[in-house]
């Protein structure tokens, strides 16, 4: 049973890093105050599930959870890199940030459709299916 509830939390974790790191990669490039803003709150969001997910993991596994690895963040910051080399507006900053978004829903609706988890588990991850369709509607005020 633990098997399950460390994969979804290693998965939300993963999530969560990836975010930071994306946001992390393009906020030098942000002159929109607005949008600096909104992306200074995402992040606090992403490390707040972060935080949680460190919490309750010692309660299934002596691990640590897993978070991206630096191929990972390597290649988030090449993937940022090339498609704001032409394009830095704001418009296209939150385009990117929103595909990231979208896949951070996808994925967390995923893991509550097929990885049934303890309640504890199952919330978090609502909470960052909701944190994330939160800022896919704030975001959009921004293309």
């Amino acid at each position: 049973m633990a098997e399950k509830e460390i994969n979804v939390l290693d998965e939300l974790n993963k999530g969560a890093s990836m975010g930071m790191d994306a946001i992390h990669f393009v906020l030098d490039k942000v002159s929109d105050n607005s949008l600096k803003e909104e992306l200074h709150n995402q992040y606090k969001y992403y490390e707040a599930i972060s935080n949680k997910i460190k919490e309750l993991y010692p309660e299934y596994s002596e691990k640590e959870p897993h978070e991206t690895n630096i191929m990972n963040k390597a290649m988030t910051w090449y993937g940022i890199e090339m498609k704001t080399f032409a394009d830095d507006s704001t418009s296209k900053i939150a385009e990117l940030l929103l595909q990231g978004t979208n896949m951070g829903i996808i994925e967390g609706r995923r893991l509550l459709n097929h990885k049934h988890t303890d309640k504890e588990i199952n919330k978090l991850v609502e909470e960052y299916v909701k944190m994330q369709e939160n800022a896919v509607e704030n975001l959009k005020k921004f293309l």
